[in-house]
C-alpha cells in the first residue's frame, strides 16, 4: 500500500453470511445483530447458533430479532479510526427488513465531527445477495478506490443481486412482520407451499405450488434461468435444511454451464428466526 492510498476500512452485519475465510482474507468488520428468546439476547455468530434457533422455532418458543445499536456502531468505527482507517464504508441488510442500517447512519452522523468519513449502504438485500456486495468493496477498497468508489462497488453488486427463496410455511415472517398476513393465512388454509422473491428490499410472493418437490423445482427453474442470462456468481442458504440446499446446489450446477463453486451456508439465526426451519434459498449475483 503506497503513503498516499486512504485505508478505508469495510464494514457489514451478520446477516451478510459472509464465508469466513474471504471475510478474514479481506480485513471486512462484522457487527452482529441480536436474538432474542427465553429473556435472553444473543449475539448473531457468536453468541447463538442456527441450529439453536431451528430447534426453539420447532419447539413453538417465541424467537424475535433486534438491530445493533448505534452506539455498538460508534464503538465499531472509532475502533477502526484507531487502528489507521481514514475512511469507513458500512454496508448492511435492506433497509425495509430491519433498522440496521437506520443505526450505521445514526453513528456516522454522530461522528462526522471527528473528521472520520463514513459511508453507509443500504444493500436493499441480505445474505448473499448483500454479501457478494461486500467482498466487491472489500477489493475495491484494497486496491486504493475512494470512500465514494467502495461504496458505488457494494451498492451495484447489491442491487444487481437476486434472491429467490422456498419456505415451509410463511408463518415465520407473518409474526416477524416481514410478510403480509393476509398471505400467509392463505398459504397455510390451501396447504400451498410458497415460493418468494426480493423486490427493492422486501420480500413478496413469486410463485405458489402444492408440494415441496415442485417447490424446489420451481426455485431451481427461476434461478437457473435468471443465471443463464448474464455471468453470474450463485450462492445456497438454508436452514435446518442441508440435503436439500445440496441438491438444489447440485442441480444448478448442471442447469448453468460454467457457474462454477457455488457456496452452500446455513443462514444465521437472525433470517432463520424469520424464514423458519426448512428454507432454501439462492442467490444469484452477476459478476461485475
Amino acid at each position: 500500500m503506497s503513503p498516499q492510498r486512504r485505508h478505508i476500512a469495510v464494514v457489514t452485519d451478520s446477516t451478510a453470511y459472509l464465508p469466513d475465510k474471504a471475510a478474514d482474507d479481506l480485513h471486512i468488520t462484522v457487527v452482529p445483530l441480536q436474538v432474542i428468546f427465553d429473556g435472553r439476547s444473543y449475539a448473531e455468530g457468536v453468541e447463538i447458533s442456527s441450529e439453536r434457533v431451528a430447534r426453539a422455532l420447532k419447539a413453538d418458543l417465541r424467537v424475535t430479532t433486534s438491530r445493533p445499536s448505534a452506539q455498538a456502531f460508534v464503538d465499531t468505527y472509532e475502533q477502526l479510526r484507531r487502528e489507521g482507517a481514514s475512511a469507513v464504508v458500512s454496508v448492511h441488510m435492506s433497509g425495509d427488513m430491519s433498522g440496521t442500517v437506520d443505526a450505521a447512519r445514526t453513528a456516522a452522523r454522530e461522528l462526522e465531527a471527528t473528521g472520520l468519513q463514513v459511508e453507509v449502504v443500504d444493500s436493499r438485500s441480505l445474505g448473499m445477495g448483500m454479501g457478494f456486495g461486500v467482498l466487491d468493496a472489500a477489493r475495491a477498497a484494497a486496491a486504493g478506490a475512494s470512500p465514494e468508489e467502495v461504496a458505488s462497488a457494494a451498492r451495484r453488486r447489491s442491487l444487481h443481486s437476486s434472491i429467490y427463496m422456498y419456505v415451509d410455511t410463511l408463518e415465520y415472517l407473518r409474526r416477524g412482520g416481514r410478510i403480509g398476513a393476509a398471505q400467509a393465512l392463505l398459504g397455510s388454509a390451501l396447504t400451498i407451499k410458497p415460493l418468494l422473491h426480493l423486490v427493492d428490499g422486501r420480500l413478496e410472493a413469486l410463485d405458489r405450488v402444492r408440494t415441496t418437490a415442485r417447490a424446489l423445482d420451481r426455485l431451481v427453474e427461476v434461478a437457473a434461468q435468471d443465471a443463464r442470462e448474464h455471468p453470474a456468481e450463485l450462492a445456497v442458504h438454508h436452514l435446518d435444511a442441508p440435503d436439500r440446499a445440496e441438491e438444489v446446489a447440485a442441480r444448478l450446477r448442471e442447469a448453468v454451464p460454467g457457474v462454477g463453486e457455488i457456496a452452500v451456508s446455513e443462514v444465521g439465526a437472525v433470517v432463520g428466526a424469520h424464514v423458519g426451519p426448512g428454507t432454501v434459498g439462492v442467490v444469484v449475483s452477476p459478476r461485475p
